[in-house]
């Protein structure tokens, strides 16, 4: 028995139709079993198995996977899709790319296809807004020389985040022994959706400290961002030494470490 209805899983088609997912498919559902004799797709991976942090400009990320059957592989598209639609109406397909299936061996293909993340795309289908961050799952095709074909929808997934910046001022510089450093600092995040970095409201960053002539980051204490993203807090300074706020991330928005703010104490 063939799938021939993969033969309309065009990359054309893919871009323009929102195709209905059968319920099986649902997120976190059991990932597609190809029938026997069908093409068999293995080892697939999306961004190199990365989160991807993409801030207002548009990011590339390839979806690679192995496919065999053994008439040889014809064709083979990965893309990411929005599983919470229920459809995919919501897809990072490229116009104008081609994916790449380069042989093997006479049964054996890797595939590759180019995909981009835009936070900016003039087509609402293919536009990261920031409801969109977080997981998406992976749609993995596969077509044989004979015309069988497989697919999995969920056949991986991949993690869109927003960026963040921080930065960070310790002063006065230069401070004596015991005085007191007021250490402030800025946290925002990409806004995808008003297309400009924005204050991270209520987020927790960390302070850290490293002596001077040391490799190592201590952590002084935990920073509350305020309604503006700003941050301010005070240390006492005690020898020479470098400050940096870190901030660890979410599910949604991407870990950022400012730059360090050295304090020569005399």
């Amino acid at each position: 028995m063939r799938s021939r209805a993969l033969l309309a899983l065009t990359t054309a088609t893919l871009a323009l139709t929102a195709v209905a997912v059968p319920a099986a498919h649902a997120h976190d559902g059991p990932a597609a079993v190809p029938a026997p004799g069908e093409p068999q797709i293995t080892d697939v991976s999306a961004n190199g198995g990365q989160e991807l942090v993409v801030g207002l400009t548009r990011k590339n990320f390839d979806v690679t996977f192995t496919a065999t059957d053994d008439s040889g592989i014809a064709y083979g598209q990965g893309f990411a899709w929005w599983a919470d639609a229920g459809s995919l109406y919501r897809m990072l397909v490229p116009y104008g790319v081609q994916p790449i299936c380069t042989d093997v061996n006479a049964t054996t293909a890797a595939c590759a296809t180019r995909n981009i993340a835009d936070p900016n795309h003039p087509d609402d289908r293919r536009d990261l807004t920031n409801e969109l961050a977080g997981r998406w799952d992976v749609y993995a095709v596969a077509q044989a020389r004979d015309g069988g074909g497989a697919q999995n929808p969920q056949a991986t997934t991949v993690t869109f985040k927003r960026e963040a910046k921080l930065s960070v001022d310790a002063s006065p510089e230069p401070a004596g022994p015991g005085d007191v450093l007021t250490v402030t600092g800025s946290l925002t995040r990409a806004d995808w959706d008003a297309n400009k970095f924005r204050g991270f409201a209520s987020s927790a960053v960390n302070l850290e400290y490293r002596k001077k002539g040391t490799d190592t980051w201590t952590t002084v204490k935990t920073v509350q961002a305020d309604a503006q993203g700003k941050l301010k807090t005070s240390v006492n300074a005690s020898e020479d030494g470098y400050y940096r706020y870190v901030y660890a991330g979410s599910r949604t928005t991407g870990a950022v470490t400012s730059a360090a703010d050295f304090v020569d104490v005399i």
